[in-house]
């Protein structure tokens, strides 16, 4: 063969081998579809245009070392379909919200409901799975089949190019590997932009994890939960327990934010910490965490299911009442009473006109006053014995979860205009995304403040008080993040640092046990997650084996203690 027709076929490869579309798709994912990695390498200043250029060679060439072990005949099509509209969609939400997708965001994403999924959907999202995705995917399936190959032949070609690719990366390392090493080692999130790679391993991780996992039901804890004694007259404690989602700390202006975000709260004698640190950075993560005793550093190790604080309570003799107006409770509330806004209890009124909104496809979703509605008949729907000892009600919010943060405040509170109208957050000028934000925590107030007033009316049958934090915070475009779930060592303080109020209402039981003065004290105090378990169980004069006394924010606080 004459030297043109070599070059001509170099340039021209066949591409009905499986082979050569896996090297194919590789440039492309590794060039096109990872454009918000090349975009974050050009901010940074120790990493010149040099280095992103091999760091594209190595992308291109461990995409195409992965693809090329699996360039199949009857395989290789259906795989590079999924691996192209997945980057596709990687691409979008990278370059928009500036996420990483780790092990913790797939499972975020596998318990994602469809009103979550409904407020991530845009046209920018539609143009890139068509562009990045779909294109390169219609051109591959009109490929026609490759010709017959003995095995062995197709089995040597394929490790040669898994071999040379492998050589390639070694040596594109070797020739920036100072930049190669300080570039990773101080941008330890690249990793988790790398795609399709990401997906592969955070899928991969995140599948063995839940294999290794031994089933059967959840590991026993507290059981040898148990009330204390009351004294004579006392009346049984309700705990209002609310859970917040997405609520950074720095937006409360309880805290010192500079914006009427707390008009409500404001009046009333409430406490609010200020150094209070979450579990995770995404509510698949905080969630359990949050109602485990582990707290956030034992947590992690945990290798199974494992009840939690609301199994232990009931176990305990109190009445648990979950309320949800959110995705679920990631299987906390699988063995105790449990209910959502969209479940009235029999014989409640219809909620109000207004409180509740459907979409275009006909999806309802609901306020969070919602979870107001029918609260006595719920109660009077528990075990009566249990309610005698004491109630915990548990009200999972949809609060502050974006990115449509426009569709979680009610047309008459949103006291910050004009707010960001689309989910694009990127697109919009940041004071409107820091408006629409803000609406979402000023209607967290107003159900706050309307939870303490219900429970006020119930004082003559019970020791009322409320418990408030968030699951996690939020970005809102510093550093060019949106939106949660960075890995948690990476996170930035937007995400990490919670909002947790206290309502203990004056010549209630508890108050009368604590210090005067004490709780004042706990302001400024660090705190976590890990508080959390301890400190309800301390509240609602519950203990077992599992409750740390040293644990409980309000323990040093009472009289004795």
């Amino acid at each position: 063969m004459s030297l043109p027709k070599r070059l001509l076929t170099w340039f021209r490869p066949d591409t009905t081998r499986p082979l050569t579309q896996a090297w194919l798709a590789a440039l492309w994912m590794g060039l096109l579809a990872n454009w918000p990695l090349w975009r974050q390498l050009s901010s940074m200043p120790d990493a010149g245009p040099g280095f992103a250029v091999v760091f594209a060679g190595m992308v291109t060439a461990a995409t195409g070392a992965l693809l090329s072990l699996l360039a199949w005949p009857r395989f290789i099509k259906g795989l590079l379909v999924v691996l192209l509209l997945a980057s596709a969609a990687l691409a979008h939400f990278i370059g928009s919200y500036g996420i990483v997708f780790d092990p913790t965001m797939v499972v975020n994403m596998l318990q994602t409901d469809v009103r979550e999924t409904r407020d991530l959907l845009s046209w920018r999202l539609f143009a890139s799975l068509l562009l990045l995705g779909a294109l390169p995917a219609a051109w591959l399936l009109r490929r026609p089949a490759a010709p017959a190959q003995p095995l062995t032949r197709r089995l040597g070609g394929n490790l040669a190019a898994f071999a040379l690719a492998l050589v390639a990366m070694v040596v594109l390392a070797l020739s920036v590997f100072a930049t190669l090493s300080s570039t990773m080692r101080n941008y330890k999130t690249l990793r988790y932009m790398v795609t399709p790679l990401n997906a592969v391993y955070s899928l991969a991780s995140a599948g063995a994890r839940r294999q290794a996992a031994p089933s059967g039901p959840p590991a026993v804890i507290g059981a040898d939960a148990r009330l204390l004694p009351q004294p004579a007259g006392a009346k049984p404690p309700l705990l209002l327990f609310v859970v917040g989602e997405t609520a950074r700390a720095m937006n409360f202006s309880l805290n010192g934010y500079e914006r009427p975000t707390n008009p409500e709260l404001a009046k009333l004698p409430v406490l609010s910490l200020r150094q209070v640190t979450s579990c995770g950075t995404a509510t698949a993560a905080s969630l359990p965490c949050m109602f485990s005793p582990l707290g956030r550093s034992a947590f992690g190790d945990l290798k199974g299911p494992q009840e939690n604080l609301l199994d232990v309570l009931q176990r305990a003799g109190l009445a648990v009442l979950w309320l949800d107006n959110q995705s679920g409770c990631k299987g906390l509330c699988d063995r105790v009473p449990n209910s959502s806004t969209a479940r009235l209890p029999e014989g409640a009124a219809p909620l109000p006109p207004g409180l509740c909104t459907k979409d275009e496809l006909g999806e309802e979703e609901c306020f969070d006053e919602a979870l107001l509605h029918g609260l006595d008949k719920r109660i009077a729907a528990l075990d009566p014995e249990r309610v005698k000892r004491g109630v915990v009600l548990v009200m999972h919010q949809m609060g502050s979860h974006g990115p449509a943060y426009f569709k979680r405040s009610p047309p008459d509170l949103k006291p910050f205009l004009p707010e960001c109208r689309s989910n694009a957050l990127q697109q919009c000028p940041r004071e409107q995304v820091v408006n629409g934000y803000d609406n979402t925590i000023a209607t967290t107030d107003r159900l706050l403040a309307r939870s303490i007033a219900w429970l006020q009316g119930q004082a003559t049958r019970f020791d009322p008080g409320m418990l408030y934090v968030s699951d996690h915070g939020e970005s809102l475009g510093e550093n060019g993040l949106f939106l949660h779930g960075m890995p948690y060592a990476m996170a930035p303080a937007e995400q990490t640092r919670v909002p947790m109020i206290l309502w203990v209402p004056e010549g209630g039981g508890l108050a009368a046990s604590l210090k005067p003065g004490c709780l004042a004290a706990l302001r400024d105090k660090p705190a976590s997650h890990d508080n959390l378990f301890h400190t309800v169980m301390g509240w609602v004069g519950a203990r077992a084996d599992v409750y740390k006394p040293e644990w409980d924010l309000l323990a040093g606080c009472r009289a004795g203690g």
